[in-house]
């Protein structure tokens, strides 16, 4: 089993309450959401791994198991072409869970009109191969939010 942690400090509040239907949705997977503390911060592995998508605003790890996670800092984060948002790994680095993989600040996402929501999601897997979903409560970098088997 993997277990995945949070990237970022927070509040958990499940895929369901994030701002965009293809998250609400499950559509990309199943897993949870953190509204990020605001102020600069770092985003980091919620597993160990590759680095196998990596993109100012989201960042896809796989574990030696071969369970990929989605953490997608913010909703339509993507037309801030990348402003506010500093790589600190590159695609195909190996990553320690918890290593530091993007700096930025959710205040500065929010004061650009956009959600700070970060979904961090479960890729390719089944709703029912997860277990302890985290979707509520403080969460600090590095609390489990999810087992998946």
């Amino acid at each position: 089993m993997t277990t995945v942690t949070s990237p970022l400090a927070g509040q958990a509040i499940g895929l369901a309450a994030v701002p965009d239907p293809v998250f609400s949705g499950a559509m990309v997977g199943p897993g949870t959401a953190i509204d990020p503390e605001r102020g600069p911060s770092e985003a980091v592995s919620p597993v160990s791994g590759i680095v196998v998508s990596l993109h100012p605003h989201a960042f896809v790890v796989v574990d030696d198991q071969g369970h990929g996670v989605l953490t997608h800092l913010g909703i339509d984060t993507v037309q801030l072409n990348g402003e506010g948002f500093e790589l600190l790994v590159a695609k195909g680095d190996s990553v320690e869970r918890g290593q530091a993989v993007v700096r930025w600040d959710p205040s500065a996402v929010e004061a650009a009109g956009k959600s700070p929501i970060c979904p961090v999601v479960a890729l390719e897997a089944t709703p029912d191969s997860l277990s302890e979903v985290r979707e509520a409560g403080d969460v600090k970098v590095g609390d489990s939010l999810f087992g998946w088997q």
